[in-house]
């Protein structure tokens, strides 16, 4: 069936975030929707729904883009779930996962035939790999780092053995099975053939002999086979494996044969070591990997191996199902993953809208027919490109605005000397994350880095007056360029156009690059300039400089991805709420006029962009954030208890040759981190889960110990100090003071991120549980149960009470806040108020409304109809009591301009409130008297 016109320009009025698993299936999804409907959202969002990894938790390590997961239930699990969202009238927002597949374990089909086929593959086109590197034993060869030592020595263990199944035989290493060449099999074939005791004239005999023949004359790997020749030569090693499956089973002789040639070729390292060495893969120490591997991955997980999405066959492939349930009307938008990683994201987009206006049958005018937001990470003051055909972020950029609002400004100065203090850093953040920048190029991705010092040769090769340049200095070059680059990524395109501010970006990163080092060559440095805007002498020279430059800006992404999020933001730990995807921790707090800034440029250029402040990506929960801003407003209190943990730290604290375990800085972070996640309880489940997160954190610091380089005495250290902390009544004293302090402060900011998240303009997501304390930490911390059968009992009270006596409700909840069950009403309040008024929250203008520091407020106006939020910042400041609520007396004499007079409801509390005059007011102390936020209606005159 085709979906109706109508449904391709369908914006979501609220969604809500679902991470789907083996445990959490489509069915389980299915269970919730009832009360999702409830709730007030309009989509259900779904991490991605495509076949995975086995027992893959996230489904970001998709195998199979045209083929629904079976671990989730399947396409009629799916189809159930997504008819059944319909019928309440909810949308289905699905994950897709564009740059990247997983191809661990053998359970990807396409990268099996990769390895098995090489470049005479059906799908070798379908990944970024260079079969032509400068290394000479990678030519025409995959590298796998999949060995647990240097390749010789796991050789003469006999941890590498042939192994028959059936009619078709690997190479064995421990679990993974790596499928053989079949052409390579001729040998093996004619070995297991004079081991045979048949005649000479014996039927099986001389089909055995036929199939070594078969498996000789196939065409090489490295054939140049037109497209239809691939799929004649894999269909004819299909035939070859069938025919050898089918005679080991007629004739039992025929498979003991080829077994004992088997383990004749197991038990000689010389053979075996030449058979491996014909396959059209390289095995090597997994070490190797940042050095040398030879396609291109998702940042430096060998696990996950890039995409060729700009080939139109791939595309298509890839999208085939996407579209298909897209047409049926059983997908309704997408959110589209790392899309920073694409060769051409502009370029991708656009394919993406074409194809699915075919898909819906929509007007050749419309230019984005689906709902389509993308993961991208905005540095501050960069714009979203607008020619892209999405209609909006993810959120991130959102994410750090408002988490900003929340801090005191005026403390950065107080938080740096702490920050110094305790841990001895002198550093800034930028050069920090210059560092990290560095020793992601040198450590996780110098092969990458390699490959593209090797490409920018061959080109300065062919020019004369560059010809002279190494490839050591080209090298060293474009490191300094990336670890100086400003933004994720530029945008150059094929043909030479780009996005406004890419040429700045550029030349602000070389720039950047002399000045922090004055040692490199600067004529390399201005060829690299040359070169990435395109200034060439001439066309063909031009068109060699764009596909660098694509390249080039392929890598910058990771390289700024790995060396903030997943480096500089786990060391330069001066308040680790500002640590978060999207944020620059550099940034210590967002004014007002910036956020209000912010959000109507937003407005304005992406009103249907999606706002989110918890995601399956978020380094804390949204409260774990809001708890610690809270800090920013007591810095001597938060300096004094720091002092006190830092004395009763030296007792658990160890000494490792020199090395002080755990460092200053992850002692620091421990710290803020505990307070952020507290329970109020110090249970063997809290310890755990902190131990779990600062083991993390301290290998993605990189600093003493690493993924890669696990340090045991450290991590052990690391694991007894979390532990001993936890369970030390001076130490856990503390931390219950700093929550008591914190708790009341915390949780307004988290109801006043919550309430603008649910109003601002743009389409507000609700991850997962979120709309209770969400006081998690990494993933997979933030990915654990949720358990809606207690929310959808709690939201049935809140229903039956609000109907009763709404603010008696709001007050009951507010004093007993610590259950988050008031978070839950704010929640459902304000989706039903976008519910009842779609029109005036999806299209409605944005109008800051001043009311001091000490307020967040803004005006959304449609027409007759007006919406305001008012929600507090800084309430401890105000009330200058921790643990006083900002409502009532608080407020003093303070008032609140509106947009117009009128009564307005508070749909938060049922309150009525009348505002006159030309320039009407309303007191704060009578509009947050009992709770100390608002959402206000204006009531039709």
């Amino acid at each position: 069936m085709t979906a109706p016109a109508e449904q391709a320009a369908r914006i979501p009025r609220a969604t809500y975030r679902l991470q789907l698993h083996a445990g959490f299936n489509f069915d389980a999804a299915r269970r919730a929707l009832p009360y999702l409907e409830r709730l007030g959202v309009s989509d259900v969002y779904l991490s991605p729904i495509w076949q995975a990894a086995p027992g893959s938790t996230h489904g970001y390590n998709v195998t199979d883009h045209a083929r629904v997961s079976d671990e989730l239930g399947g396409e009629r699990a799916f189809t159930r779930l997504a008819r059944d969202a319909r019928a309440r009238g909810l949308g289905v927002l699905v994950d897709f996962v564009p740059n990247h597949m997983g191809v661990e374990g053998g359970a990807n089909p396409y990268w099996e035939d990769v390895l098995e086929h090489g470049q005479a593959s059906r799908y070798a086109h379908f990944f970024d790999i260079d079969w032509n590197p400068l290394r000479r034993g990678l030519q025409n060869r995959v590298l796998l780092p999949t060995l647990g030592d240097q390749y010789g020595r796991v050789l003469e263990r006999n941890e590498l053995q042939v192994t028959r199944t059936g009619g078709r035989l690997f190479l064995a290493y421990w679990e993974r099975k790596l499928p053989l060449s079949p052409r390579t099999l001729a040998p093996l074939l004619t070995r297991a053939g004079a081991l045979l005791t048949l005649g000479a004239d014996d039927p099986s005999r001389l089909e055995l002999a036929s199939v070594a023949l078969q498996a000789a004359h196939l065409p090489g790997a490295t054939d140049a086979l037109a497209r239809e020749d691939r799929v004649m030569r894999a269909q004819e090693a299909l035939v070859m494996r069938r025919r050898l499956e089918g005679l080991t089973e007629a004739a039992p002789e025929v498979g003991r044969a080829l077994d004992a040639a088997i383990t004749e070729l197991n038990a000689d390292p010389v053979k075996l070591d030449a058979l491996i060495s014909e396959q059209n893969y390289r095995l090597a120490y997994w070490r190797v990997a940042a050095e040398e591997i030879n396609y291109r991955r998702f940042f430096d997980i060998n696990d996950l191996a890039a995409l060729r999405m700009e080939d139109p066959d791939v595309f298509d492939w890839a999208h085939s199902a996407l579209l298909r349930l897209l047409g049926d009307g059983l997908i309704t938008g997408v959110r589209l993953d790392h899309t920073d990683g694409l060769y051409d994201p502009r370029g991708y987009f656009e394919a993406l809208q074409d194809r699915a206006r075919a898909a819906l049958g929509a007007a050749e005018a419309d230019d984005k027919p689906l709902y389509v937001v993308a993961e991208k990470i905005l540095e501050p003051g960069e714009a979203l490109p607008a020619s892209w055909a999405i209609h909006g972020t993810t959120g991130y950029d959102f994410l750090a605005q408002l988490n900003g609002v929340f801090v005191n400004e005026r403390a950065e100065r107080d938080f740096t000397r702490a920050f110094r203090w305790f841990t001895g850093a002198e550093a800034s953040y930028g050069e920090t994350l210059h560092s990290t920048k560095h020793l992601i190029q040198r450590v996780s991705l110098s092969s990458e880095v390699n490959v593209l010092a090797e490409h920018l040769l061959r080109i300065a090769e062919a020019d004369l007056r560059s010809r002279d340049f190494t490839l050591s200095s080209l090298r060293d070059a474009i490191r300094e360029v990336i670890a100086a680059f400003p933004v994720y990524r530029s945008y150059v395109r094929e043909d030479g156009s780009r996005e406004p501010g890419d040429d700045a970006h550029i030349r602000a990163a070389v720039r950047d690059a002399r000045r922090l080092n004055r040692d490199l060559d600067p004529t390399v440095l201005q060829y690299l300039e040359d070169v990435l805007l395109l200034r060439a002498p001439d066309e063909a020279h031009r068109a060699a400089y764009a596909g660098f430059a694509l390249r080039f800006q392929q890598l910058t992404g990771p390289v700024t991805a790995k060396g903030a999020e997943d480096t500089a933001f786990y060391r330069y730990v001066r308040l680790v709420a500002l640590n978060e995807v999207g944020g620059d921790p550099a940034l210590f707090g967002t004014s007002l006029n910036a956020f209000h800034k912010e959000t109507r440029g937003r407005a304005d250029a992406w009103p249907h962009a999606m706002l989110a402040t918890s995601t399956h990506d978020t380094k804390r929960g949204e409260d774990t954030r809001a708890r610690l801003t809270a800090l920013t407003e007591m810095p001597q209190v938060w300096a004094d208890a720091i002092e006190t943990l830092s004395d009763v730290g030296e007792e658990y604290a160890r000494d490792l040759g020199g090395v002080r375990a755990p460092s200053r800085a992850d002692e620091y972070a421990f710290y803020q981190n505990a307070l952020g996640a507290w329970t109020g309880v110090t249970d063997e489940a809290f310890v755990g889960r902190m131990v779990d997160y600062m083991l993390k954190a301290a290998r993605e610091a990189k600093v003493h110990t690493s993924w890669a380089q696990q340090d045991e005495a450290y991590e052990g250290a690391l694991t007894d100090f979390v532990r001993g902390l936890l369970a030390d009544e001076r130490a856990v004293g503390v931390l219950r003071d700093l929550h008591e302090r914190t708790r009341v402060a915390g949780a307004s900011n988290g109801l006043a991120a919550t309430l603008v998240r649910l109003t601002a303009p743009g389409v507000p997501d609700t991850y997962q549980g979120s709309e209770g304390w969400n006081l998690s930490l990494v993933d997979p911390d933030n990915r654990r149960p949720v358990p809606y059968p207690a929310l959808g009992r709690t939201l049935t009270r809140i229903e039956r009470e609000a109907a009763r006596n709404a603010l008696k409700l709001a007050q009951t909840l507010l004093r007993d806040f610590m259950t988050g069950d008031v978070k839950l009403l704010v929640t459902w309040a304000a989706l039903q108020a976008r519910r009842a008024h779609p029109e005036l929250f999806m299209h409605g203008t944005y109008t800051p409304i001043t009311a001091g520091r000490h307020v967040l407020a803004f005006a959304r106006t449609h027409g007759a109809q007006v919406a305001v939020t008012v929600t507090p910042r800084l309430t401890a400041l105000l009330t200058r009591d921790p643990h006083a609520w900002a409502v009532g007396a608080a407020w003093g004499s303070r008032t609140l301009p509106l947009p117009s007079a009128g009564v307005y409801v508070n749909v938060l509390t049922g309150e009525r409130h009348r505002a006159r005059g030309r320039e009407p007011r309303l007191p704060l102390a009578a509009l947050l008297r009992t709770f100390p936020l608002a959402l206000l209606i204006r009531q039709d005159t």
